[in-house]
């Protein structure tokens, strides 16, 4: 029995010959599926993504096959590990290079909240300098629950408005992270 999964169709008129949607849906499904990470990794939680990115695990079947090393060609910000209180502008600086629009992954404890490292030194979670969408627990979590992350920035991408992003709430969001 194989193991693929179906990409089903946005919902729309079906008809012999044809298929017709609204563009909101076919563009949300297409970057749900090829999504470019950009790995931001400084310790463990690295080690976990590279064997996500193996052949056990596969990320290419979830349409991330590609990793990103430049800022200005991704579109996931995947931060992983600790992050030091002077690595905190770094990581802003790679956010804002991005084009938006742009999704970003705490992967794992340290990046979420510092994790064991209660220290004057470490950043206490990266989304006190950019906005996380979703966050992804343990020390260091499972390849398993880095592609679950993953997963949930594809609903976010599929489902997001493409106007989301032209609304006050959002410039009012990255207003308060100091991000014009």
């Amino acid at each position: 029995m194989s193991s693929v999964k179906m990409v089903e169709a946005p919902e729309g008129l079906e008809g012999a010959g044809f298929f017709a949607t609204s563009l909101d849906k076919v563009i949300g499904m297409a970057r749900s599926y090829s999504l470019w990470p950009l790995p931001f990794a400084t310790s463990c939680c690295g080690i976990e993504f590279m064997a996500t990115m193996g052949s056990h695990y596969d990320i290419s079947r979830f349409g991330s096959e590609r990793p990103s090393f430049s800022p200005r060609q991704a579109d996931l910000l995947m931060v992983m590990g600790t992050i030091a209180k002077k690595m905190g502008p770094v990581v802003k600086q790679v956010y804002l290079q991005m084009a938006e629009p742009r999704w970003v992954i705490a992967v794992g404890a340290c990046a979420s909240s510092g994790g064991i490292f209660d220290t004057y030194s470490v950043l206490q979670g990266i989304d006190r300098i950019i906005p996380v969408d979703v966050y992804v627990p343990g020390c260091p979590p499972r390849p398993e629950q880095i592609l679950d992350g993953l997963m949930q920035i594809q609903e976010l991408a599929k489902n997001e408005s493409l106007r989301r992003r032209n609304t006050p709430e959002y410039s009012a969001l990255l207003e308060s992270y100091n991000i014009q």
